[in-house]
């Protein structure tokens, strides 16, 4: 009765490659993601830190007209910036 097959005594277990190659790429090493802002950004980012607080006190202030009801609309604004869309 043969147990084993000849080509089999000693083979090797099919996962181990997977194995050694897991441990060798861990013991390598490893890269990691960087970003790099550029200066022109950083001041895109720092100029629209300041409009913010400009912003803040213009929607407060609109905020108080809307309230007391003394908020105005023109409406020829209004035409002009909706002008160049429906063309």
């Amino acid at each position: 009765m043969k147990i084993n097959e000849p080509q089999r005594i000693g083979a090797v277990n099919p996962y181990q490659k997977q194995t050694e190659s897991r441990s060798s790429s861990a013991n390598s090493k490893r890269r990691t993601d960087q970003v790099h802002i550029s200066a022109e950004a950083q001041e895109m980012l720092s100029s629209s830190q300041t409009k913010k607080e400009e912003r803040a006190d213009r929607v407060n202030d609109l905020k108080k007209e809307v309230a007391s009801g003394t908020y105005h609309v023109d409406a020829g604004k209004i035409a002009e910036k909706l002008w160049p869309f429906l063309k």
